[in-house]
């Protein structure tokens, strides 16, 4: 997505090699109507699919995934990652390693929101090692629930996250891809490319 690329160049940051900081739009303030943009993208690309849900984690994923929810008219829900005194029902439970605050913690989904059959669609804002996603698909598998697709809006590709899930057979759609990015540049992979 082209418009995309261009609002990472123009908006994001790189720190070092491995951060990408686009707090500026996507996780922190929100561009709503480019958002809206990228949300009908992902519409287009996963429309003739069954979607009863669409699934993500807090907190960061969730403004796109909302967004992404009013086009299939389907509830989003949010595996939380910490425990509360009102999530004392039957949970789906999955560990997941944050390399970027590096610890182990578990996210989970009350069993009242995912069901065995469901058809479910995973949203997320970024993917580097895959780790989140891997959750996301863990407690699905738990429910018994299918997968009918993956929408990230950011890849870091050369963190080998995409490749692990992609190996797995899932149904990926990354609309920036990211090769390389240093401080001086961002090198996307183009859709001929991918």
């Amino acid at each position: 997505m082209k418009d995309l690329q261009n609002k990472i160049l123009v908006e994001g940051t790189v720190i070092g090699s491995e951060i990408l900081k686009v707090d500026c739009f996507l996780n922190h303030q929100l561009d709503i109507d480019f958002l809206g943009k990228v949300a009908q993208e992902f519409y287009e690309r996963f429309k003739d699919k069954p979607i009863d849900r669409i699934l993500t984690v807090e907190v960061s994923g969730i403004a796109i995934a909302a967004l992404v929810a009013q086009h299939f008219h389907v509830p989003v829900v949010f595996a939380k990652k910490l425990q509360s005194k009102t999530l004392n029902e039957d949970m789906f439970i999955s560990k997941v390693y944050s390399f970027t605050k590096r610890v182990d913690y578990d996210i989970r989904v009350s069993k009242k929101f995912l069901h065995a059959g469901d058809h479910i669609l995973l949203i997320d804002d970024f993917l580097a090692k895959g780790q989140a996603v891997l959750g996301l698909i863990d407690i699905c598998e738990q429910a018994e629930a299918v997968i009918e697709g993956i929408g990230i809006v950011i890849e870091k590709d050369f963190q080998q996250g995409g490749s692990l899930i992609r190996a797995k057979g899932y149904n990926l759609v990354s609309l920036a891809r990211i090769m390389n990015m240093n401080e001086q540049e961002i090198i996307f992979w183009e859709e001929e490319d991918v």
